[in-house]
């Protein structure tokens, strides 16, 4: 899965004013990270703010992405749910064309135990017809993917073929690294230590910040991959404001706040998610301004 080594961007959804998803500015996100040299895109994760499209606003979204990429880079959709039957159906029932691979959030709200975990991804994993990548993110859904419940799925299903770690521990990742399948991928959900756990033996980073600084955040993975520390680490401390930034008023709030800064879209979310503020938006001008200087 050398495909999914490198730079993945988990990018947002572009909205007109009016809230309606703003084509023509996707097509130009798409373009403009693929230029630039990232590795992937991640369709309608949490970024995308998949939660608040209609049934038809994703399969116009998913469509648009597979023509607009065209098979110039791989493309990696989100299907994910605290509803394991109902996301099995939506794998089954979602045409998948174009895509290759899934990226899957482990279940929120409910707290399932580890073996509920367990069971959750064995369910997906023998209903998919394409590698599954699974997210571990419990900011959001509330509950831990503990490394060995990872382990034992990696060795279980070879169509588990990595994870997007984002519990922000880094003895979390090392343990997962180390103990780690050969071919499974310890992928960073967290912008913040995506160096140092592709410089740890990880395979790079599935990433917020990368869809507005492309050339400065795939480069600076390349280099991890590559062992160059003292140039991987110039960049890290470059742009490691902007990932505070972006976050401070959650996501893809922020993301959609410096990339509207850059002209490429609306700051325009849905709701319960708002705009970004004044303040957010003069800081974020301010540190694009002084980036390369």
């Amino acid at each position: 899965m050398r495909q999914f080594v490198g730079t993945g961007v988990a990018l947002i959804t572009p909205f007109k004013k009016d809230k309606s998803v703003d084509f023509n500015a996707l097509t130009n996100l798409i373009n403009f990270q693929i230029e630039k040299g990232i590795d992937y895109l991640v369709v309608m994760g949490s970024t995308g703010e998949a939660a608040t499209l209609s049934f038809d606003e994703k399969a116009f979204i998913r469509n648009h992405f597979v023509k607009v990429v065209a098979g110039r880079i791989p493309l990696v959709i989100g299907i994910g749910g605290n509803n394991t039957v109902q996301v099995v159906s939506e794998i089954q029932e979602t045409d998948l064309k174009g895509y290759e691979a899934i990226l899957s959030v482990s279940p929120s709200y409910n707290k399932p135990s580890q073996e509920g975990i367990y069971q959750h991804y064995k369910a997906i994993s023998e209903a998919s017809p394409l590698p599954i990548i699974m997210y571990n993110v419990p900011s959001r859904t509330g509950q831990n993917m503990e490394s060995a419940t990872v382990i034992r799925l990696a060795t279980d299903f070879s169509n588990l073929i990595g994870i997007k770690e984002a519990a922000g521990t880094m003895p979390q990742i090392l343990e997962l690294i180390h103990k780690k399948p050969k071919d499974f991928l310890v992928i960073s959900g967290d912008d913040l230590l995506a160096l140092p756990l592709t410089l740890a033996g990880g395979a790079g980073v599935i990433s917020v910040i990368a869809q507005a600084l492309p050339s400065d955040f795939s480069k600076m993975i390349r280099l991890g991959l590559e062992g160059n520390v003292k140039e991987a680490f110039s960049i890290h401390y470059k742009v490691m404001e902007s990932i505070d930034l972006i976050f401070e008023e959650g996501n893809p709030t922020g993301i959609k706040a410096m990339l509207h800064e850059q002209n490429y879209c609306e700051d325009v979310v849905r709701l319960p998610l708002v705009d970004a503020t004044d303040s957010l938006h003069k800081r974020i001008k301010i540190f694009l301004q002084n980036l390369n200087n």
